[in-house]
């Protein structure tokens, strides 16, 4: 189950966050700014799948723009991987040029 979305630039500004699961709004502060920490500074040869406190983050990078999504331990990370690439695909046929390198 997806516990939430992000899409944040590599300056580490969120740009849109979905929860599906309730969390305060303090903590998602909390949350993002260790979430966003933690993708920013693996390097691009590291994998894509981190485990995180009782959950999995799972990340891709596109240009300037990471997609993080956090799940539960039974979710599939290879299909949430590919669920980030597809949507990022709808997103530039959609609006065209979301990233240059999809």
């Amino acid at each position: 189950m997806i516990k939430f979305f992000l899409m944040v630039n590599k300056q580490g500004q969120t740009r849109l966050s979905r929860y599906y699961e309730h969390v305060e709004i303090n903590k998602r502060t909390i949350l993002e700014a260790d979430v966003i920490k933690t993708c920013l500074s693996r390097s691009k040869e590291q994998c894509s799948f981190i485990e995180y406190k009782d959950f999995k983050l799972i990340y891709r990078q596109y240009a300037a723009l990471f997609i993080v999504v956090g799940i539960n331990e039974t979710e599939n990370e290879m299909a949430v991987y590919e669920f980030i690439h597809n949507f990022v695909e709808v997103l530039d046929m959609y609006f065209s040029r979301v990233v240059n390198n999809v």
